[in-house]
């Protein structure tokens, strides 16, 4: 009981009643997010950038048979990787000395079902794929692994004959949203909503819009310098 009032006095401290009220009804009543659809080609060389080095990693391709290498760093997805690889996504992963998962990103060959997290469909056209996933350890923040690893499954996908590389993006996550701008996508003006309800059920559907929503952010892609996005 202690334990929680001083849960409680913390949060209030920190977020207000107001803040703490927000947040309960987001929890357990209701929340939405909102996925912007992004897309490039597959030849277009992305624009230069000031990363850092990545520290000495090693690309492998994804399986049922290493998802372990996950544990380290991603342990409460080690079977989500694995399902993915037996339910025939294209994985590729980084892998440090000591040969655990520092980075990694996904690709489906054709339309995705997202039975993990949002639980919706993402359809894509003929000669488009759909990736999803990319992510890295702290420590690879702000350096080269979030564009090399984009750029060799470009070039794995362009080798089996994709012409473009199709994706969402959270509306609020700028760091990421940065991060397709610097990297030559576009907008294809189009959200996906998930609506979440009661924590229990989930609604989707799809609308349009005209004009750009994250341009305003072109002046902020400078990479961090320090860490500050599995």
């Amino acid at each position: 009981m202690i334990l929680a009032l001083d849960t409680l006095k913390r949060a209030l401290q920190r977020k207000g009643l107001r803040g703490i009220c927000v947040s309960a009804f987001r929890h357990f009543v209701y929340r939405q997010e909102q996925l912007l659809w992004l897309e490039r080609d597959l030849v277009t060389p992305p624009p230069p950038h000031q990363l850092r080095p990545s520290p000495p990693l090693r690309m492998a391709r994804i399986s049922a048979d290493n998802a372990p290498a996950f544990a380290r760093h991603f342990g409460d997805r080690v079977e989500t990787m694995r399902e993915l690889a037996q339910e025939g996504h294209i994985g590729l992963m980084w892998l440090d000395e000591d040969d655990d998962a520092c980075a990694f990103v996904w690709a489906s060959p054709g339309d995705y079902h997202d039975h993990h997290y949002y639980g919706c469909w993402f359809r894509v056209q003929p000669g488009e794929y759909f990736q999803f996933g990319g992510e890295s350890i702290r420590r690879c923040w702000g350096t080269q692994i979030s564009t090399d690893a984009q750029l060799t499954l470009w070039q794995e996908m362009a080798g089996r004959g994709y012409r473009k590389v199709v994706d969402v993006c959270e509306s609020q996550n700028i760091p990421a949203l940065r991060l397709h701008l610097r990297m030559g996508y576009r907008e294809q003006g189009r959200i996906q909503h998930v609506h979440y309800l009661f924590g229990r059920w989930k609604l989707f559907h799809q609308s349009r819009y005209s004009g750009s929503r994250i341009e305003h952010l072109r002046n902020l892609s400078r990479p961090p310098q320090a860490a500050t996005q599995d």
